[in-house]
């Protein structure tokens, strides 16, 4: 059995109490050896210098980050310019995405796909970033089929992307599936599930339904069952978590993609458990 790569997502604090939190929980996450770590921001780069800081604070620290880098409501020269500010802060590796459209914005500017985004990367400065991109195991919320969503991926790597991390899931036999189909078309990158802690359960209900991520029936119906029972909910998405990993490690994944929260304990006990800790 293969043992994965480890990689993390964290977003950029609002506070100094916040970036106090992110420093330690990075600093005990880096336990893990991860590959990389990534750094979100928000819709029309509201907090990207917040991301931008964050990401050369992890690589001051040794270790290697990317931000995320969206398209949407954007034009080639304000892409070029983003780049160009990139390279200078000595970052060579970003999450490419599309982004979602801000409040205010008439269009989507010169970018409406992420592939535009990655194929403008790569004629701009070559080979110097690696590029990530987003993958849907079940479908983004926006595609018009399953098959119009593993098209608009096979686009993205074909217009230069160097791999992938997925949206969450909770079904393994969603990601299998999204891999051999990609596979089937020639795409060949690596896929690495995105995998995310279950610590809040109306959180997570919320959001899964909003990007289109299935809680499988009765993994919901216990986290509603528990009701206002922290520890219970913990307890058991331990042991959710941790079963989905096991399953994705003993297939031979090439790498895990955990979102931590900007919080280092869910995530160090479900490698603890796995014994990758």
């Amino acid at each position: 059995m293969t043992t994965p790569l480890i990689s993390l997502e964290f977003f950029p604090p609002k506070s100094p109490e916040g970036e106090a939190k992110f420093a330690a929980a990075r600093r005990e996450l880096y336990a893990l050896k991860p590959r990389y770590c990534s750094v979100t921001y928000g819709a029309g780069g509201s907090t990207q210098e917040g991301t931008v800081q964050a990401v050369q604070a992890i690589l001051s620290e040794g270790v290697e980050a990317a931000p995320h880098f969206s398209c949407i409501g954007a034009t080639r020269e304000s892409i070029r310019a983003k780049l160009e500010h990139l390279k200078a802060c000595g970052i060579r590796r970003v999450v490419a995405l599309r982004g979602d459209l801000p409040s205010g914005y008439g269009g989507f500017g010169e970018f409406r796909y992420a592939s535009d985004l990655v194929a403008f990367i790569r004629a701009a400065t070559g080979r110097y970033f690696h590029i990530e991109v987003a993958a849907y195991p079940e479908m983004h919320p926006q595609a018009r089929s399953p098959r119009a969503d593993l098209e608009a991926f096979a686009t993205k790597v074909r217009a230069g992307a160097d791999s992938a991390i997925t949206q969450m899931f909770f079904n393994s036999d969603a990601y299998f599936r999204f891999v051999d189909e990609a596979r089937a078309l020639g795409i060949d990158i690596p896929v690495a599930p995105g995998i995310m802690p279950i610590t809040n359960a109306s959180g997570l209900i919320r959001f899964a339904d909003a990007c289109g991520a299935e809680i499988p029936r009765w993994v919901r119906l216990r986290l509603q069952a528990f009701g206002d029972d922290v520890a219970s909910i913990r307890a058991f998405g331990l042991d959710v978590i941790t079963g989905l990993c096991d399953k994705l490690r003993s297939a031979g994944v090439p790498e895990m993609h955990f979102y931590t929260m900007n919080k280092s304990g869910p995530t160090l006990e479900i490698c603890r458990r796995l014994g990758l800790a």
